[in-house]
């Protein structure tokens, strides 16, 4: 049974640092792309940033410059370090992976496999 469980959000003031966590098990996705995905209240899930299999990156226009994606291989795992946090920021983190396709995706039909949510809430 493939799973993928996200763990890192929280509560944190404007300005503010996160890092979300996304292991996965009964599945290697270390071949294939990563990518995290958001969706705030009455808003349709969105992409965030992906990783391909050989460390390429994408971001949305809108956390360019602000968050880091990057993965972990050996541990199966990938990562979203989040830096000066906006109150818009605010919404549900889902990690996705890409499989069984090598080439990225920037949409979440792309995404075959998907984490429960970790809650982000920037507020003061």
């Amino acid at each position: 049974q493939v799973q993928l469980v996200e763990s890192g959000g929280g509560l944190v003031q404007p300005g503010g640092s996160l890092r979300l966590s996304c292991a996965a098990s009964g599945r290697t996705f270390s071949n294939y792309p990563m990518g995290w995905f958001r969706q705030a209240p009455g808003k349709e899930r969105e992409f965030v940033a992906a990783m391909s299999s050989t460390a390429g990156t994408g971001y949305a226009d809108s956390v360019k410059g602000r968050f880091t994606i990057s993965r972990d291989n050996a541990k199966n795992a990938v990562y979203l370090q989040m830096n000066s946090l906006k109150p818009d920021d605010t919404a549900v983190y889902y990690c996705a992976a890409r499989w069984p396709y090598s080439s990225p995706s920037y949409s979440a039909k792309g995404y075959s496999y998907w984490g429960q949510g970790t809650q982000v809430t920037v507020s003061s």
